[in-house]
């Protein structure tokens, strides 16, 4: 029997990392989750444990904390951009490296309404994210968000969908409509104003979810990607993934009550999960 190793990577997964900037009148935080995998040349370590031109993971690990160390990390895409070019660049077998990081948003404790200088309290589950895949030659970045948990209570509605005899799911006209955003968006260049386009490309997503009036969440998802793409042209493409977070008005008939959508049993399982690719027209698949 031939037997042949395919596409293959290894690396540090979830390396947590505090960096703590301390000036004189205030600490500054940055939390993040960096993973990093290595590809290339690893042959061999794979069909005869030859671990030659294996660089360890922990040693990927200290370099990710040396880094935080020896510069400020900045924006999290010039972060990742500095490690994957290390280690392409200083070990010969490694022919890509792929970055990501997750960042995790802390705001500053009000003590009397003044912001504390080292106190401080996680606001959200929201992360900001990014991936950036580096050879030789070349680099790539992409960039998005996690867990933007939205919901708007009027402005949605469903129906004139498709049934079967197993279908029991009645039109509605004006629906809860809540989801978890997850997006991520692919620049078209490596000089891009990395904080900008973030928050730009994060209040474009949350007006378009405001603004339209949504007949499914599909078309939501369209939108909401389209608002990016046009407020952001280092943008190419976006991809999102919106879990539909069923809320469900509540029978209150047998209580002699008539609820008139005001009360909701809010379903976390199962839920329907709409994902697409929205990209400027011409450019190119990734």
């Amino acid at each position: 029997m031939s037997v042949v190793l395919g596409d293959n990577s290894y690396g540090k997964s979830e390396t947590r990392l505090l960096r703590v900037t301390r000036h004189a009148d205030r600490h500054e935080i940055r939390d993040l989750n960096v993973s990093v995998a290595l590809s290339g040349d690893f042959e061999d370590v794979h069909l005869r444990g030859d671990n030659a031109n294996v660089l360890p993971t922990d040693t990927q690990k200290n370099t990710v904390y040396c880094f935080a160390k020896e510069a400020s990390i900045g924006e999290i895409e010039e972060f990742a951009l500095r490690l994957a070019r290390h280690f392409v660049e200083t070990r010969k077998p490694v022919r890509q490296a792929c970055v990501h990081i997750e960042e995790y948003p802390w705001a500053r404790v009000d003590v009397n309404d003044i912001p504390h200088p080292h106190s401080f309290v996680r606001g959200s589950a929201e992360r900001r994210l990014t991936t950036v895949t580096c050879g030789p030659a070349d680099a790539s970045v992409v960039s998005g968000l996690a867990d933007l948990v939205v919901l708007k209570s009027a402005g949605s509605e469903f129906r004139g969908f498709g049934r079967d005899r197993y279908t029991t799911l009645d039109d509605t006209p004006d629906r809860i409509l809540a989801t978890a955003v997850r997006a991520h968006w692919r620049f078209s260049t490596l000089q891009s104003p990395w904080a900008d386009t973030f928050r730009e490309a994060r209040r474009a997503l949350l007006e378009a979810f405001a603004r339209h009036h949504s007949l499914s969440l599909q078309q939501t998802l369209f939108q909401m990607a389209t608002a990016v793409l046009e407020a952001r042209p280092e943008i190419d493409e976006v991809r999102l993934e919106m879990p539909n977070m069923h809320h469900f008005a509540v029978d209150l008939t047998p209580f002699g009550m008539t609820n008139r959508n005001e009360v909701f049993y809010a379903a976390d399982r199962p839920y329907g999960l709409v994902e697409a690719t929205v990209r400027r027209g011409g450019a190119e698949e990734s």
